[in-house]
């Protein structure tokens, strides 16, 4: 251990039980000790030293010891499905996660623990159940640790409810993700067999996706099992599988019987590198500060710009000749491919300069149509620009609904993938930026071009692939969302339905008060086909879908049956006179995530599991979406159900690197949870980082940051110290800067759990305990102060964790029983009943008994606290805790069904606790005493208590033994004689009534010490003094402000060491 880490008891005593292959994380900057002060202000001194004759802190000489032998890969024999049997394996002498976790998963699932039966459920209270259902990951994802936090939080919540004797339920599945699922398939495709999926045709390129669906999209529950999820497996669900999909086609049926579910041409968002339509929330946008050049990847390249890019965030103008007349008008875009579908342009009509033009028209250049001017007093500011806006109807949302106010032509001049359509004259076939480019070079031949500005703007993406994104005017399913929203944003008025943390509120209230009409149609082949027919009679000829005049031919049903059925009687014939023509495209991933917390239950059918398990507790997910996801189950279940699906929506924060950037791969910051888990080397942490897309110069930096974070790459932690150092981190309402290292820093914490369990385990293995043991041992009268505390500190331990755990506060729970084991039980308990366990005297006997079974419930509870948390250390130890199996007919025989620990506030005893508070400061003292006059281990000192008459003297009388004990003393006297006190003594005050004297004769050389400190003292005067005239001489204001700041903080460094060196000897 470094030096630096020798004055922090906590983490001393903590890495005591480290192994030596955990890597240390650096130390703190703290102040420093009076002994490591003088350690420093030695420096590079290479003079002969001298040793002190008094001891240097050990017991023995150290030597460098040899690195410990490699252990063994460890090989899992207990068969799956089994209870590990603990009996023929050793505990081992360190913790060593693989071999902690490995069993228990399988074991559990195979003992039913996971699951609930519905007959059991079905008629209990609000307060007697907990149902909640995974947001289900994409099938095409692996995990990262935003899932991993999610796993941790849900799954804490659902043993501790299952531990509180709950009804519980936790239902896991996975999303189709269509648009993500599709580009995986289309991209393998391509790669083995340089296919496109039109090249399969549709019917196949499914079947290829079920296919892979199948082989590969599995894997993220397999990891969901290493984290220990304890999800029911049973009722696991896939969005597309029957019972999910049986739920879809009732919900579009339903709606659309009901109204709000409707087909029509509008304009939308149009995503060219997909071919589809995408809703307005799944927009991103980026702003453009002026001229910015932007790589597209859908086209060839700009051969204008060495890098192949795009020019966007310009805005261009040009002019249009007036007919009949040598005179033009002017106007300007920001898009200037879209001119080509020009239907208009639009004066103010108030607007003096273009009185004589009302009613004429414009002759558009490249194909001779004769365009409208336009009055439009809500569209044009005749203040902005030349007054005169160019009117594009089926290509920008404001023109649209000018387009609708005026009856223009709406002119689409794009096909699907962003090509210039038979509209665009002689630029037919470019991609709609080469069109750009053409379009201002044949304006500037014509003598149109008049120039182009910088200008700023916003630029939509789709959130899906990254394309810029074309308003486009195409015919789309639409679900009229306005009474939904309202009844979905009043439940959280009304208090209905609750959202953790309430700042989320106002981001509910925003997108549901000004909720649109939901696009739910998306141009992919992988989804669920939207059940809608288009019919006409064979008779008839030259119908189109597309031609909104025959938009009552649409019929939607729930088979082709049902369907054939519905067009009969609305075309008045039979069946074989009927064409039927299902709609290609399929709906939004959303809609059936959208309804997952009662589909998973089998709804529409009125199944056992619907009626016990719906409404859920509990939805627990990310704030990123909040209306993506959760507005939508509660819009949809409010409607189809009559009921909101959840009482409340627990919104965890973005997971993001400790630098406070989103974690993507782009970045190379994405952590794999199985890397912290089962470990990884530098060298595959830095490929990853070369397989990114970050900047040279960036990849550079993070190279060096790895190396420094991880030169040994991460240390295998396992899921306990993952899960545990990830609730650390939920602060509520605060985005998650994770820094790996903290959580490596919790693999120290499993072991300090496992070393010190086992060393405890040593105190009772001879040790009897009974089912009644706490009552026992409480009504005994057989207690000392020391076990009265800690069971008080166990029932406040109780007492927090529940609360936190109740209130959604995973930080604090998880802060309250860290602190419970390492402060209360490993530093203070388990330390003060050394003398009392080892001593097997006759009269020892009630005070052994007592200390013994103290010891046997802090540790068994403890586990039991930390088990929602912690699940696999705490099994395995919790197996291990002696008089299992003889606790009779009602013992549990796993951890996670026994009772969750409960504070009896009969056994809460706050004057013990006060009385061992005053007793730990004068143990500390005397410990800080030793510290400060490096004072070795098997040397103990005779310490002196000044302290006030009154309650703390009392506790610390009646506690010297305790004193003695953890302070390493020989004698303690409290309150003495004034005249047997030695002269040469130490001292710290604790507060104005507290004092402790530590007896210094014999044990320290003053001479030695106080030359030792004013050589030093004599080397640094001169470099504060020169450093004061510095700063002080004519002249200095104008030194450079970096240099003044440099100079400054070197001057604070240099006074603070001369004071503390003045002190020391002062002190001596």
């Amino acid at each position: 251990m470094t030096d630096a880490w020798q004055s922090d008891e906590k983490f001393g005593a903590m890495a005591s039980y480290l192994p030596d292959d955990v890597p240390l994380p650096a130390p703190p900057t703290e102040k420093l000790s009076k002994n490591a002060m003088k350690k420093q202000l030695k420096g590079n001194k290479k003079d002969k030293k001298v040793k002190p004759q008094w001891g240097d802190g050990s017991d023995k000489k150290k030597e460098k010891k040899a690195p410990p032998p490699k252990a063994p890969e460890f090989v899992n024999m207990t068969p799956k499905g089994e209870k590990k049997d603990l009996s023929k394996i050793p505990m081992a002498d360190a913790y060593h996660p693989k071999a902690v976790e490995a069993a228990w998963q399988d074991w559990w699932e195979a003992s039913g623990y996971y699951s609930c039966d519905p007959a059991l459920a079905e008629g209990k209270s609000d307060d007697e159940k907990f149902v909640m259902v995974i947001p289900p990951p994409n099938v095409t994802g692996s995990l990262h640790l935003g899932h991993a936090l999610t796993a941790a939080v849900e799954d804490t919540l659902t043993r501790w409810h299952r531990m509180k004797g709950h009804a519980t339920l936790y239902v896991p599945g996975t999303d189709h993700a269509g648009i993500a699922t599709q580009s995986v398939v289309e991209k393998m495709l391509m790669k083995e067999s340089k296919q496109t999926r039109h090249d399969l045709g549709r019917e196949k390129f499914v079947e290829k996706v079920w296919e892979w669906k199948n082989e590969y999209g599995n894997r993220i529950t397999t990891q969901l099992r290493s984290l220990g999820s304890s999800v029911d497996w049973s009722r696991e669900r896939f969005t597309m599988d029957d019972m999910c999909s049986k739920a879809v086609l009732e919900a579009f049926n339903r709606f659309h019987e009901s109204g709000l579910l409707y087909r029509d041409m509008r304009l939308g968002n149009w995503s060219c590198a997909l071919k589809s339509a995408i809703s307005d929330i799944e927009v991103d946008y980026i702003e453009l500060e002026g001229r910015t050049y932007l790589e597209v990847k859908s086209h060839a390249g700009n051969k204008d710009d060495p890098k192949g890019r795009y020019e966007f965030g310009t805005m261009t103008s040009f002019a249009y000749p007036i007919e009949d007349s040598d005179e033009v008008l002017i106007v300007a875009t920001t898009r200037l491919e879209t001119m080509l579908g020009d239907t208009a342009v639009a004066i103010h009509p108030e607007d003096p300069r273009y009185t004589h033009l009302h009613g004429k028209f414009v002759i558009h250049p490249f194909n001779g149509r004769k365009i409208p001017i336009i009055q439009d007093s809500e569209l044009v500011d005749m203040t902005f620009g030349t007054g005169a806006v160019k009117i594009t109807p089926a290509h920008d949302p404001n023109d649209y609904e000018c387009g609708k106010r005026h009856n223009l032509e709406f002119i689409t001049v794009l096909t699907a993938d962003g090509a210039i359509n038979e509209h665009g004259s002689e630029f037919q076939g470019m991609m709609r930026y080469d069109a750009r480019i053409a379009v201002e070079k044949a304006l500037d031949a014509k003598g149109l071009f008049k120039g182009k500005e910088p200008n700023k703007m916003r630029l939509g993406l789709c959130s899906r692939s990254g394309d810029i994104l074309e308003p486009m005017i195409t015919p789309q399913w639409y679900m009229n969302c306005d009474n939904m929203a309202k009844r979905a944003a009043d439940s959280v008025r009304n208090g209905e339905l609750k959202i953790v943390p309430e700042e989320h509120e106002k981001t509910w209230f925003q997108w549901l008060d000004n909720s649109r009409d939901w696009c739910v149609s998306r141009q992919l082949w992988w989804g669920h086909q939207i059940p809608a027919w288009f019919v006409t009679k064979k008779s008839e000829e030259g119908m189109s879908k597309l031609d909104m005049a025959h938009n009552d031919r649409w019929i939607v049903a729930r088979s082709e049956a049902d369907a054939m059925e519905k067009a009969c009687k609305l075309l008045g014939c039979s069946a074989d006179e009927v064409n039927l023509e299902r709609d290609e495209d399929v709906l939004d991933t959303w809609f059936s995530s959208g309804l997952f917390p009662f589909s998973v239950m089998g709804w529409p059918e009125n199944t056992e599991d619907f009626k016990a398990f719906y409404p859920t507790s509990l939805l627990e997910t990310g704030c990123d979406i909040l209306f993506f996801w959760v507005a939508r189950m509660v819009m949809m279940g409010l409607q189809l159900t009559d009921i909101l699906p959840f009482k409340t929506v627990y919104l965890h924060a973005m997971v993001r690197d400790k630098e406070g950037r989103k974690m993507s791969k782009s970045l190379g910051n994405v952590i794999d949870p199985l890397e912290v888990i089962h470990g990884c080397t530098l060298e595959s942490l830095i490929s990853k980082l070369e397989a990114g897309n970050l900047p040279p110069k960036e990849v550079v930096k993070a190279k060096k940051d790895q190396e420094a974070d991880f030169p040994d790459g991460i240390p295998e932690c396992g899921s306990d110290a993952l899960r545990f150092g990830l609730l650390a981190y939920t602060v509520q309402g605060k985005d998650v800067n994770l820094d790996i290292k903290r959580v490596v820093g919790y693999r120290q914490f499993c072991n300090k759990l496992w070393n010190a369990t086992r060393f405890a385990l040593q105190f009772v293995s001879d040790f009897n305990p009974t089912p009644t043991l706490l009552n026992d041992l409480m009504s005994s009268g057989k207690m000392a102060v020391r076990d009265r505390f800690m069971i008080s500190r166990l029932m406040a331990c109780c007492e927090s964790v529940n609360g936190c755990f109740d209130a959604y506060k995973f930080g604090d729970a998880q802060q309250a029983s860290y602190s419970y084991w390492l402060d209360d039980l490993c530093d203070v308990y388990l330390e003060m009943i050394k003398p009392v366990v080892y001593d097997k005297s006759e009269e020892n006997n009630n005070s052994r008994w007592a200390a013994q079974a103290t010891l046997w419930i802090a540790l068994e509870a403890g586990l039991r606290i930390l088990h929602p948390m912690m699940p696999f250390v705490s099994e395995e130890l919790w197996q291990r805790m002696p008089g299992r199996g003889t606790l009779g007919a009602d013992e549990p025989v796993s951890i996670m069904v026994t009772k969750y620990p409960e504070c009896n506030s009969a056994f809460r005893d706050t004057k013990v606790e006060e009385s061992m508070d005053a007793v730990m400061k004068v143990i500390k003292a005397c410990r800080q005493l030793r510290q400060s006059y490096n004072i070795a281990n098997k040397v103990l000192t005779h310490f002196y208590v000044k302290i006030e008459n009154g309650a703390s003297e009392d506790a610390v009388k009646s506690q010297v033994d305790d004193i003695k004990t953890l302070g390493k003393a020989e004698t303690v006297v409290v309150n003495p004689d004034e005249s047997t006190i030695p002269k040469s003594h130490g001292i710290v005050i604790i507060d104005d009534q507290t004092t402790v004297l530590m007896d210094l004769t014999g044990l320290v050389d003053f001479g030695v010490e106080i030359t030792k400190l004013e050589k030093s003292l004599k080397k640094t005067m001169p470099s504060l003094t020169q450093l004061e005239k510095k700063m002080a001489a004519p002249g200095y204001e104008k030194v450079n402000d970096d240099i003044k700041a440099l100079n400054a903080d070197k001057l604070d460094g240099l006074k603070k060491k001369v004071a503390d060196i003045e002190a020391a000897i002062e002190n001596y």
